[in-house]
């Protein structure tokens, strides 16, 4: 028996309208707890194995963003997305479409991070407070892009169509962003994260669509984090991280809103690495 239902809610938002799916962990009948925003090319299933346990003591809505997993809304990647304003959005938009009895956790892994903070800057008032799981933040001017990244470019790469499910499980265990994923996790990516063709699978992402936010991260500088509206714990990665803003940064110190946290060992993928640092960080802010 799983702890989470599958459910979608119909949004209308300033780049048109579609329907976001979302996983339900918990009891329906208990207000909302946590909103959950996963990291570009993944989906709300990739998290599962991490959410699921806390079902029993929260309710946590995890849902797939534009262009990932089951959720349909415009993925219009011309002439190129210049800012990351329509994940924003987006998440303002399932804020106001979910029954919210009272202000929630908004908890985010990289883009999902970066978007939450995006979304708490406009709606303060529906944020009891922020997790961000290494937020992409830089230190660039409005209107930058980013022409070469590491990530960028294994997205340029990145390997669309396969045989079947098995087969990409198979082609993913072990390598590159999977070298430290538990097998179940690397299950359930494939399981929203591919969507069946006449030849096989394909990702539910298009490369074309996560490249262009890559593309478009430039514009996410350090000031969204630095100005904060709502009470904010942040953790960066020891490894390429994509939060260049570090704990012991003067702006971070001064501001008593706001808190960093580097965990050693980690890389990007730090949710996939410490379950438990997220598990425990969603106990101490929600309940």
């Amino acid at each position: 028996m799983t702890a989470f239902a599958r459910r979608s809610l119909d949004v209308s938002t300033p780049t048109g309208k579609g329907q976001v799916a979302f996983l339900d962990f918990g009891d329906p009948a208990r207000p909302v707890d946590v909103v959950f925003s996963h990291a570009n090319g993944f989906n709300a299933l990739t998290y599962r194995h991490i959410l699921e346990p806390l079902a029993g003591e929260m309710r946590i809505i995890a849902f797939d963003l534009r262009g990932h997993g089951r959720t349909r809304l415009p993925t219009d990647t011309a002439p190129h997305r210049s800012d990351w304003t329509d994940l924003r959005d987006d998440l303002l938009a399932v804020l106001g479409a979910l029954t919210l009895e009272k202000p929630v956790v908004l908890a985010g892994h990289s883009f999902g991070g970066t978007s939450s903070l995006m979304a708490t800057h406009l709606a303060p008032e529906k944020v009891k407070s922020l997790i961000l799981y290494d937020p992409v933040l830089y230190p660039n001017p409005p209107g930058h892009r980013i022409e070469s990244s590491p990530f960028l470019d294994a997205a340029r790469r990145r390997r669309s169509v396969f045989a079947s499910r098995q087969a990409a499980v198979d082609n993913w265990r072990g390598r590159g962003a999977f070298t430290n994923w538990p097998e179940e996790m690397l299950v359930d990516y494939a399981a929203d994260g591919l969507v069946e063709t006449a030849d096989g699978v394909r990702l539910s992402c298009d490369p074309a669509w996560e490249t262009s936010s890559y593309v478009a991260q430039g514009q996410n500088g350090v000031e969204l984090l630095l100005t904060t509206p709502r009470p904010t714990l942040a953790f960066r990665a020891e490894i390429q991280s994509t939060c260049t803003v570090k704990a012991d940064d003067p702006r971070i110190v001064a501001n008593p809103n706001l808190k960093l946290v580097q965990i050693e060992g980690t890389t990007h993928f730090l949710p996939m690495e410490r379950p438990d640092l997220v598990r425990q960080s969603l106990r101490d802010a929600a309940l």
